[in-house]
């Protein structure tokens, strides 16, 4: 059974926080591999005004993936999926010898209440949510852990996640990386150029895409 780790985003731009939680995860998850899913189109952030093409986005999280055991992926693309909730349950049929874990950051808890089938994601696989400062009070504030507190599982087991029957949930705390993707892009509004305008994912990389 190979143990793997799922992480979406926008990846506008891909950076080293990304990296630096993707690799505490893998440590503490004893995952073998962390998957990139870098979102054709986060429908929160539906009308954004600068977010990157997604062929600069994903070449900007595989520069960022090298020499780790992280593969970015824009397999939403080739399933047709535009919601996490039915990407997760897609790559679940197509990989039964694998076991997936959600990993998510704090704030993105805070707004899991409104995720489309946030309840029935829960259910299909386990969730490590990767705690943040200043969002302590967010996270048991927010609406969706009314539900979820109950299958929060003690960080102390984590080394026993795959044992855990979904809907299962444990808070990780790492020394965070305060790398921001909207201050890179304050910064260098134009990062994605370096990409190139033209440049298109390609169908399979043996070497950074997963087999999907």
């Amino acid at each position: 059974m190979t143990i793997t780790g799922l992480l979406g985003g926008s990846f506008n731009p891909a950076h080293r926080g990304h990296r630096a939680i993707s690799l505490h995860a893998i440590a503490a998850l004893g995952l073998d591999d962390l998957w990139w899913l870098v979102s054709p189109g986060n429908p929160l952030k539906d009308g954004a005004d600068d977010m990157a093409p997604l062929a600069a986005r994903l070449a900007s999280a595989r520069d960022m993936a090298r020499r780790a055991p992280i593969r970015a992926t824009a397999v939403e693309t080739e399933l047709g999926t535009r919601y996490t909730v039915d990407t997760v349950a897609a790559l679940v049929r197509r990989h039964p010898k694998r076991r997936f874990i959600w990993l998510m950051g704090a704030d993105n808890l805070a707004q899991f209440h409104r995720w489309r089938d946030w309840r029935k994601l829960a259910r299909i696989v386990p969730i490590a949510v990767v705690a943040r400062p200043g969002y302590d009070a967010a996270v048991h504030a927010a609406p969706a852990m009314g539900w979820l507190r109950r299958y929060v599982r003690p960080a102390s087991q984590v080394a026993h996640w795959t044992d855990w029957r979904p809907p299962a949930l444990v808070l990780l705390r790492f020394r965070p990386d305060p790398t921001s993707a909207t201050l890179l892009r304050r910064i260098n509004p134009d990062w994605h150029r370096r990409y190139g305008r033209d440049q298109r994912p390609p169908a399979h990389s043996p070497v950074h895409h997963p087999p999907v």
